[in-house]
């Protein structure tokens, strides 16, 4: 089964650099442009991975992933936080408020890649097998 990616970023030529990126790991890719169509996208289908911008409009980031996280089907979902804020507290603060990983822009592509597939092999052996019966 292909995994699912939703991306949550308001930049359309980001939005477009992480589709190139993440294209050779063959996932279903979902964007939202904003924080409430990306929260709508992820509970009407929950993807494997989300890459969640910070600096969203509206509704930040930050806001997300405590709406992602206290929302019982996306409360495990897998999230990289990606920001172009670099300022070291900035980690902490997505680690504290239960992102997966974190990773600032500009990224190199590879990077990316390798983050995103680490997030699904993790979310994948986090699944529970269905049980024969």
């Amino acid at each position: 089964m292909k995994p699912s990616v939703l991306v949550i970023e308001d930049s359309a030529s980001v939005r477009r650099l992480i589709e190139v990126c993440l294209r050779p790991l063959g996932a279903d890719m979902r964007f939202a442009e904003d924080g409430l169509v990306g929260i709508a996208a992820a509970g009407a289908d929950v993807p494997d991975v989300i890459v969640l911008d910070i600096g969203l409009p509206g509704l930040d980031g930050w806001e997300v992933l405590s709406r992602l996280r206290s929302d019982p089907p996306t409360s495990n979902v897998r999230v990289l936080v990606l920001t172009a804020h670099a300022q070291p507290e900035m980690a902490d603060r997505a680690a504290a408020g239960g992102a997966d990983a974190f990773m600032i822009k500009p990224f190199r592509p590879n990077d990316l890649r390798v983050a995103v597939e680490e997030l699904v092999r993790s979310a994948a052996s986090a699944t529970p097998s269905p049980e024969v019966a």
